[in-house]
C-alpha cells in the first residue's frame, strides 16, 4: 500500500508555482502581520482577503475548508472559549456563567487571539499543501542551509503523515485479526494497546532505518551536493519576498510606534 509522505496535494496553481522560500516567507509574513499588526480587525481581514483567495489560487480550498472545519475552527473554538470565560480583564460584564464573568473586554480579546490563532494554523496548512517538503529541502539547501538543518525541517513536515499513515497499515492489519476497533468505548479504549505498540517500535525502526540510508547517500559528506531538480527562482519570487519582508517591518514599526 502506498504511504503518503507529507501533505502536499498535487495541482497546477500560482501558489504551488511559487519558490518554496516565497511560500515560506508568505506564511510567516501572515502569521506575524496577524500577531503583531495593532488594528484590532487584522486577523480577521487576513482571513477575507488572504486566507481564502490563497486557497482558491492553490485549488485546494475544498481540502482547506474540510480540515478547517475539523481541525482549525474547533481549536480557536476552545481557545475562544477558555480565554473569554478566564481571562480577568474588563469591569463589563456580558453574563454569568457560575462563579465566571464573561466581560465585552475578554470576549473581544479572545475573539482577537482565536483568530490569530486561525489565521496561523490556516496558513501553515496552505503552505503544507502547497509546497512538497523535497522542493523545500532542495532550495533551501542550495541556498547555503546546512543539509543537518534542512534534514530536521523536512523530517519535521512528513512525520505528522507518516504516522498517520503507519497507523492506518496498523489498524487494517489488526482488523484482519479479528481486533475489534469498531463497537464500544470501552472496548475500542482497550483495543489501543495492541495499535501503539507496533505504532511506537515501528517508528523507532523508521528512525535507524533512515538514518542508516542518509549515511549512504553522503549525507555528511562535504563536497558541494548537485541536485537532478532545480527549483526555479525567477525575479517575480525575489521581488515578491522583498516586499512581504517590508510588510512585516512596517508591521512591527507600527506596533512599536503605536504601543
Amino acid at each position: 500500500m502506498h504511504e503518503r509522505l507529507s501533505f502536499h496535494i498535487k495541482r497546477d496553481s500560482f501558489i504551488h508555482n511559487l519558490n518554496p522560500l516565497t511560500k515560506l516567507v508568505l506564511t510567516l509574513t501572515l502569521i506575524l502581520i496577524a500577531f503583531t499588526f495593532p488594528w484590532y480587525w487584522t486577523p480577521h481581514l487576513l482571513v477575507l482577503v488572504a486566507i481564502i483567495p490563497l486557497s482558491l489560487l492553490g485549488k485546494v480550498f475544498r481540502e482547506f475548508s474540510v480540515t478547517a472545519l475539523r481541525l482549525i475552527l474547533p481549536a480557536a473554538g476552545f481557545l475562544f472559549l477558555m480565554q473569554a470565560f478566564f481571562q480577568p480583564v474588563g469591569s463589563d460584564v456580558i453574563f454569568k456563567f457560575y462563579f465566571l464573568d464573561v466581560t465585552q473586554e475578554s470576549l473581544m480579546f479572545a475573539f482577537r487571539n482565536a483568530m490569530r490563532v486561525f489565521v496561523m494554523v490556516s496558513a501553515f496548512t496552505l503552505f503544507l499543501v502547497t509546497t512538497h517538503p523535497s522542493e523545500l529541502m532542495s532550495d533551501l539547501t542550495r541556498r547555503g542551509l546546512p543539509g543537518q538543518f534542512s534534514y530536521v525541517i523536512i523530517s519535521t513536515l512528513q512525520i505528522l503523515p507518516q504516522i498517520i499513515a503507519k497507523s492506518q497499515t496498523i489498524i487494517a492489519a489488526q482488523r484482519s485479526r479479528g481486533l475489534d476497533t469498531e463497537s464500544s468505548f470501552f472496548k475500542r479504549a482497550g483495543s489501543l494497546i495492541p495499535l501503539v505498540g507496533p505504532l511506537v517500535f515501528g517508528s523507532l525502526m523508521e528512525v535507524e532505518e533512515r538514518a542508516i540510508a542518509i549515511e549512504a547517500r553522503g549525507f555528511t559528506s562535504k563536497q558541494t551536493k548537485t541536485s537532478l531538480h532545480e527549483i526555479p527562482d525567477p525575479s517575480f519570487d525575489q521581488m515578491l519576498r522583498w516586499v512581504l519582508v517590508a510588510l512585516i517591518i512596517l508591521s512591527i514599526a507600527l506596533n512599536l510606534w503605536l504601543s
